[in-house]
Order: C-alpha cells, then sequence, then structure tokens
C-alpha cells in the first residue's frame, strides 16, 4: 500500500500529463490522490514547485525503468509505442508525457528552474539508457547516441500531434520510421564486423 504523499506524486504526474502543469492545483492533486487537506503542505514543504519536480522525477523513473528492462532497441521501442497508444486511446487523447508538459508550460521565472532541470535530467536519462540498448545490439555508441535522441524527440513529437489531431497516425509513422532506422543501424554494424 502506498503512502499518502506518493499516491500524492503519482497523482500529480498522472494530473499533469492529461491536463499540463498549470491547470494542475494542488487542491486537485489532494482530490485526485485521497490525501488529507493538509497533507500537501507537510509532505512538500517546498510547496507546488517541490510538488511539480518530484512528479517529474517519478514519471521519468517510470519511463528509464521500461527503458532499462527492455530487451533490445526494437522491444523498447515496440513497448513504449504500444503503451503510448493504449493510453492515448483509454484517455480520448488526454493522455501525453508529463515530462512534455512541464517542459512547454514552464514560466521564465527562477522557481521554475528546478522543473525544467528535472525534466532536462529524465530527456537526458532515457537517452542514455535507450543508447545503452542500442550499443548492446550492436551499434556503435556515436550513432546509438544519435538514434537515442532521435527515438526520444521523435516519440515525444509524435504524442503531442497524435493529441492533437486526436488520431494515432503519427505515432504509428513514427513508430514505423524508426524501427526500420534502428533494424538498418543493428545490421550496418553487424556489416562492420
Amino acid at each position: 500500500m502506498s503512502t499518502h504523499r506518493e499516491r500524492m506524486v503519482i497523482s500529480a504526474a498522472l494530473l499533469i500529463r492529461e491536463r499540463g502543469a498549470h491547470p494542475t492545483a494542488i487542491a486537485d492533486v489532494l482530490q485526485h490522490s485521497g490525501a488529507p487537506r493538509g497533507s500537501a503542505y507537510h509532505y512538500f514543504p517546498g510547496g507546488r514547485t517541490q510538488l511539480l519536480c518530484e512528479a517529474i522525477d517519478y514519471a521519468g523513473e517510470h519511463i528509464a525503468t521500461r527503458i532499462a528492462k527492455a530487451g533490445g532497441g526494437l522491444d523498447l521501442l515496440d513497448d513504449l509505442i504500444a503503451d503510448y497508444r493504449k493510453q492515448l486511446v483509454h484517455t480520448d487523447f488526454r493522455a501525453g508525457c508529463p515530462v512534455v508538459a512541464v517542459t512547454v508550460e514552464a514560466d521564465e521565472e527562477a522557481k521554475q528552474a528546478p522543473v525544467i532541470d528535472r525534466a532536462a535530467a529524465a530527456f537526458a536519462r532515457w537517452n542514455e539508457l535507450i543508447a545503452e540498448r542500442l550499443v548492446a545490439d550492436g551499434v556503435s555508441p556515436d550513432r546509438a547516441e544519435e538514434l537515442a535522441m532521435l527515438t526520444t524527440a521523435a516519440i515525444e513529437g509524435a504524442i503531442v500531434v497524435a493529441r492533437a489531431s486526436r488520431d494515432l497516425k503519427p505515432l504509428d509513422l513514427v513508430h514505423r520510421q524508426l524501427r526500420e532506422l534502428l533494424s538498418a543501424a543493428t545490421i550496418e554494424q553487424e556489416a562492420v564486423r
């Protein structure tokens, strides 16, 4: 059983992925998580910024764990795309990525800097883990790093376009194209050896 604090962090991540960061108030998180009213400032003395940071850490770790568990580059691509497809359909195209949401909504105020730093760290970790999977598949480290960045950027962009168009075609197209690229990179490296 998770604690009130853990439920609040998870609720914040879930609400941010569907509503965005700005419209997600602490009161919404309390209601969604079922946590007692006074618990927000008890668990998050840094206020909303601390809660947002921890929600991004949670979302970042959730995806990082999925990437780390994947058997290889194609498996991780297929798994991530299948999960995003399911989320988009299940939420009627409301669910995006909470890391992207806080990134595009962050104010230029200094109080938002920690949130952006956490988002940047999540993206960097995902790219690093994807590159590791590709290197394990035989792709050269430099090429794997480029393909990892392309994979992250393409998937996140496809999710945004799919949400806007209320259509899975952008995600399916990116999936096909990335699959071809990752397969070709693996075959190229095998031919070099």
